[in-house]
């Protein structure tokens, strides 16, 4: 694999890493939210419900309505939103406005998620591609299992907003990254959306769909509130619930 590859592969890492950070670092922050915008955990737990709502309608369709333009422009259009619902959720006053600038990126989440692996695979020799995607798929654990107590730590020594900046930072390096190294990636053969939608007349892609949510809506449904447990009711440290987030996580 060369240099250039390696390049590439840690952009897209970096890139999954921070999309994912974007929607799970925020299950370690809500009450610093809700104490925030003086609102309920409960309503403050909307953030959480209505990225991973919108992902999971998303999903499906807006790969495939992206799919027939340039990769790299695609990519730091992802990037660009969410960087600027990042900046927004810093200073914004008002939780509507927050809901709003999470729910437009997650929109895009999908995209980019699709995109990395495919680009990943795609830049190697085809018996190099499972290590490839393998390596960009690390950016998708990195980000759901230290996204969340990274958020949690800088909230509880710092701010909120600091915890969103961190977001924000991440997501513009792997943009500036991606102008500058990545290169130009136009589609040379695009497949109808007919043969593109095909692939939902398979059983075993429903049942996987399926499985998915239901494992997800049983892990997240009790981990996104976690952090407020343990802080109401345990009365425990924020930086040891920090080090607890990173320590479920990890398992």
């Amino acid at each position: 694999m060369s240099k250039r590859n390696n390049l590439l592969i840690v952009i897209l890492t970096i890139g999954v890493f921070g999309i994912l950070n974007t929607e799970m670092g925020v299950i370690g922050i809500l009450p610093d939210i809700a104490d925030h915008f003086h609102i309920s955990v409960s309503k403050a737990g909307w953030l959480v419900s209505a990225f991973a709502l919108v992902v999971a309608i998303s999903g499906p369709k807006m790969p495939l309505l992206f799919s027939g333009i340039n990769r790299k422009k695609v990519m730091l259009l992802v990037l660009g939103v969410f960087v600027v619902g990042n900046i927004v959720s810093i200073f914004t006053s008002n939780f509507t406005i927050l809901l709003i600038a999470r729910i437009i990126p997650a929109f895009f989440h999908p995209i980019y998620c699709s995109l990395a692996f495919t680009v990943a695979a795609a830049s190697v020799r085809k018996e190099e591609a499972p290590k490839a995607v393998s390596k960009v798929f690390v950016g998708v654990s990195a980000g759901m299992v230290v996204g969340v107590p990274i958020a949690s730590f800088i909230s509880s020594a710092v701010s909120f907003e600091m915890a969103m900046a961190f977001f924000a930072i991440v997501n513009a390096i792997v943009f500036m990254a991606t102008v500058i190294f990545v290169p130009s990636m136009p589609v040379e053969k695009r497949l109808s959306y007919g043969t593109q939608f095909s692939v939902l007349k398979k059983s075993i892609i429903w049942l996987s769909i399926v499985t998915v949510i239901l494992l997800n809506s049983a892990i997240f449904g009790v981990f996104s509130y976690l952090a407020d447990y343990l802080k109401t009711v345990t009365n425990m440290p924020s930086n040891t619930i920090s080090l607890i987030l990173f320590v479920i996580k990890s398992v």
